[in-house]
């Protein structure tokens, strides 16, 4: 059966969601630096300043975005290969296919569970467990917060900022904007903690299964050129000591003497051999 490397893409995976992860920090907490900017935009009576956050937040944003996309798409190369190699090993007992590996991330409603079973599943044969790793559930509890907490959080800061003032002109004006912000960060710790949790997790689990794949792999590649006393495939066996002590007899063109019928071809020779009665090798 045709098995995939994945190591080297485990690595780059798990760096791609740690810096994610990382890069959210900036956006979530934003409302920390939006207070000290909506209070200095208040004493300067600068709107711009106003202007400035919000364009702040937006490119904070943006680049969290794109770190977040690049690491969906290897984790998903990278899910499939851990599942597809799953039917080369013995022992294994896959319950989807290699098809939802890819598929669970991206269907509404199936990318609830069905990513978290594919996991929880290749954990399991890959770290040769009887029940799911603990941790997979850590990781798709606090993944399944983050994402449901950060869309409602931001639909609802998104209506709240679409109601201030577009142009305050006086102090209380001004200070919507400073408890705009204020009430938004504490709600926001939630999701920032349980983004940093879900990647921790993952990136462990990660790690722990490329690692766990990739040595298995390893036991059941052939090596070549061979190892002592090993057959190279499509070489010719050794001759049995008999011919090699007569080197006379094999180059005079008679025909060998078939020896007894026997039911079991002979093995191949291997290193060391076995000694017979008369004593040769």
């Amino acid at each position: 059966m045709p098995t995939y490397p994945v190591r080297s893409l485990g690595t780059a995976a798990a760096i791609a969601v740690g810096a994610a992860s990382l890069l959210y920090l900036p956006s979530g907490l934003f409302p920390v630096l939006g207070v000290r900017m909506a209070r200095t935009a208040a004493e300067r009576s600068d709107r711009d300043l106003l202007l400035g956050a919000a364009v702040a937040e937006g490119l904070l944003t943006l680049v969290y975005g794109l770190a977040i996309l690049t690491a969906a798409v290897l984790v998903i190369i990278w899910t499939w290969r851990v599942r597809t190699n799953l039917e080369a090993f013995p022992g294994a007992l896959p319950t989807l296919s290699p098809a939802w590996a890819i598929a669970g991330w991206l269907v509404p409603f199936a990318n609830v569970v069905v990513p978290a079973r594919v996991v929880a599943n290749v954990a399991r044969d890959s770290l040769w467990r009887r029940n799911t790793p603990v941790l997979v559930g850590v990781w798709w509890t606090t993944w399944l917060v983050f994402t449901v907490g950060d869309r409602i959080l931001g639909l609802r800061d998104e209506q709240r900022y679409g109601r201030l003032t577009e142009w305050p002109r006086s102090e209380t004006e001004f200070a919507t904007y400073v408890r705009y912000y204020q009430e938004a960060l504490g709600p926001r710790v939630i999701p920032t903690v349980a983004c940093l949790v879900a990647g921790a997790s993952f990136i462990v689990l990660i790690r722990r299964i490329s690692a766990a794949q990739q040595d298995r792999i390893a036991k059941a590649a052939p090596l070549w050129p061979g190892y002592p006393g090993g057959v190279v495939p499509g070489a010719p066996y050794p001759l049995p000591p008999s011919a090699s002590a007569n080197p006379a007899g094999s180059m005079s063109g008679m025909p060998a003497v078939p020896g007894p019928a026997s039911a079991t071809p002979p093995a191949p020779p291997v290193a060391g051999g076995t000694i017979g009665r008369d004593g040769t090798g």
